[in-house]
C-alpha cells in the first residue's frame, strides 16, 4: 500500500547565506579569454605598452612638431642633461695672436666658448722646431695619450692657436708639445682644462626665435637654447622627433609584415590541412623549400629588382622578402590544427547537411583556429621588427635620413663612447616593443587555450 505525505512533512532547508556559492556566469569564448588575460598582469601591462607605442607613433607628431630633418647646429650630439644655457656674442672675426704674459703658462687668450678658443702660451726654451697643439677630452695620464692634433706653429716665436674645431658645451684638456728642429716630440708639454660654454650670434639667435620680442639684445647677454627632452644626434637633429617617426617605420614593417605572411600561412595551411592526402604532401613539401630559400639573398635581389642602390633605403624589397619567405610557420601551425578539427563530429554533420567546402573552411574551421593565428601574429610582430632593425643597421634596409629604430643604433654605434644616448634611446624603444609583444603574446596564449578553461 503506497504511503501517502503531507505537507507539513517537509520543511525548507535552511541555508546559511555565507556558504551559499554563486553560480560562474556564462561566458562566450572570447569574454572568457579576455577575464584571463586582464588576470596576468604582465601580459596587460604589456598591451598597454603596445598601446602607448601606437599613441606615441600616430599621436606624437602632432604634439612635438619638430621636423626629424631639422639640424640645430648650436647643439649637436647634446644628450637630454646638456646645459641648454648659450652666451651671445659678436660675429667672428680673424684673431691675429698675442703675447702671453710672464708666468701665465697655458691659458685662453679670450673667455672660451663655441665659436672660438684661443690659446697662448709662454715661450718653451727647448722648442727649437715650434710646437704641436693637442686637445682632449679626457684627463691626460701618465701614458700621455694627448688626443686630437689640432695643429702645428713651426716657428717658435709663435706662442698662440685658435681652434674651432667642431666645438662643444663642455671641457677639454689642451696640450702644448715642443718640437726639436726634425719635429719630434719633447719633454715639458704643458696642459690645461678649459671649460667652453655655447654662443651663438645676435643675428643667429634671432634667426632662430631665441630672443623674446622686445628684447634688446647685447653681446655677453645669457639666453636658452631651443629644447630637445631627448638630445640630438651627431648632426644636430632632434632625437624625440627622429624616434617618433622612426617608430613609424619600425612598426609599419613589423605589423604589416606578419600580417600579411600570416594571412598567406592560414590560407596555405587551411587549404593543405582540408584537402589532406596526395595535396596536402605536395603543398607542405613546397612549403619546406621555402624555409630552406636564403633570406638576405632575396633582399639582395629584390633591392636589384626594384633599382635601389647604395645608400637608399629598402622599404618594399624589405616589405615583400618578408612576406614571401616567412609564412610557413604560419602554414604548419594552423594545417596541424585544420588536421584536428576536421575529425570533429560537428564538421561531419555539416558535410552530411550539404555544406560546401568554402563554408566548413571559414564558418568553422578557420574561427576554431583565431587562438592560434592571433598568438602567431603576437610572437610574429617582435621578430619582424627585430629583423627590420637588424637590416637596417647593417646598411640593407632603411638607409640615413629616413628614421628608424634600426638605422638610427647604425648611426649612434659610431659615437657610442663619447655620446651615449644617440645609441640608448633607439635601442631601448627596440627592446621594450620587441618584449612587450612578447608577453602579450605569451598572455593571449595562455587565455585563448581552452584547455586553460577547463583546468580552473
Amino acid at each position: 500500500m503506497a504511503e501517502s505525505y503531507r505537507a507539513e512533512d517537509f520543511e525548507p532547508l535552511h541555508v546559511d547565506q555565507a556558504t551559499q556559492t554563486l553560480s560562474r556566469p556564462s561566458l562566450s569564448y572570447w569574454q572568457d579569454a579576455w577575464v584571463r588575460l586582464k588576470a596576468n598582469r604582465r601580459a596587460l601591462f604589456s598591451l598597454y605598452i603596445v598601446l602607448a607605442l601606437l599613441a606615441f607613433t600616430l599621436f606624437g607628431p602632432m604634439l612635438w612638431t619638430v621636423d626629424p630633418a631639422s639640424q640645430d647646429l648650436d647643439q649637436v650630439s647634446q644628450p637630454p642633461w646638456a646645459d641648454r644655457s648659450a652666451t651671445l656674442v659678436a660675429p667672428y672675426e680673424p684673431w691675429q695672436g698675442e703675447p702671453a704674459e710672464p708666468g701665465s703658462g697655458l691659458h685662453a687668450a679670450q673667455t672660451p666658448n663655441t665659436q672660438a678658443v684661443r690659446l697662448v702660451w709662454e715661450p718653451m726654451g727647448n722648442a727649437e722646431g715650434g710646437y704641436r697643439i693637442y686637445r682632449n677630452v679626457f684627463a691626460i695620464g701618465p701614458e700621455k695619450a694627448y688626443g686630437l692634433p689640432l695643429g702645428e706653429q713651426f716657428d717658435a716665436a709663435l706662442t698662440y692657436f685658435e681652434d674651432r674645431l667642431d666645438l662643444k658645451s663642455a671641457s677639454y684638456y689642451y696640450t702644448v708639445v715642443p718640437l726639436n728642429r726634425y719635429g719630434d716630440e719633447l719633454e715639458g708639454a704643458v696642459t690645461r682644462e678649459i671649460a667652453v660654454r655655447n654662443a651663438i650670434t645676435i643675428s643667429h639667435a634671432e634667426k632662430r626665435g631665441l630672443l623674446t620680442e622686445g628684447h634688446t639684445a647685447q653681446v655677453g647677454d645669457s639666453i636658452t637654447l631651443a629644447a630637445h627632452p631627448l638630445g640630438t644626434d651627431y648632426l644636430g637633429r632632434d632625437m624625440l622627433a627622429r624616434l617618433m617617426y622612426g617608430a613609424r617605420v619600425s612598426l609599419f614593417i613589423g605589423i604589416v609584415a606578419p600580417f600579411l605572411y600570416v594571412i598567406l600561412g592560414v590560407a596555405w595551411g587551411a587549404t593543405a590541412g582540408f584537402l589532406g592526402g596526395r595535396m596536402d604532401g605536395l603543398m607542405m613539401r613546397f612549403a619546406d623549400f621555402v624555409v630552406a630559400l636564403p633570406f638576405l639573398l632575396f633582399m639582395i635581389l629584390f633591392k636589384i629588382m626594384f633599382g635601389i642602390g647604395p645608400g637608399e633605403s629598402g622599404i618594399m624589397p624589405m616589405l615583400i622578402a618578408m612576406v614571401i619567405l616567412s609564412w610557413p610557420a604560419t602554414s604548419r601551425l594552423v594545417r596541424g590544427q585544420i588536421l584536428q578539427i576536421r575529425e570533429e563530429g560537428y564538421i561531419g554533420a555539416s558535410r552530411l547537411l550539404g555544406a560546401k567546402t568554402n563554408y566548413l573552411v571559414l564558418r568553422h574551421m578557420i574561427p576554431n583556429t583565431m587562438g592560434v593565428i592571433l598568438v602567431t601574429l603576437t610572437f610574429a610582430v617582435p621578430s619582424a621588427i627585430f629583423t627590420e632593425a637588424f637590416l637596417s643597421f647593417i646598411g640593407m634596409g632603411v638607409a640615413p635620413p629616413t628614421p628608424s629604430w634600426g638605422s638610427m643604433c647604425n648611426e649612434g654605434i659610431k659615437t657610442m663612447l663619447t655620446t651615449p644616448h644617440e645609441l640608448i634611446f633607439p635601442a631601448v624603444f627596440i627592446s621594450i616593443t620587441v618584449l612587450a609583444f612578447n608577453l602579450l603574446g605569451d598572455g593571449l596564449r595562455d587565455a585563448l587555450d581552452a584547455r586553460m578553461r577547463s583546468r580552473e
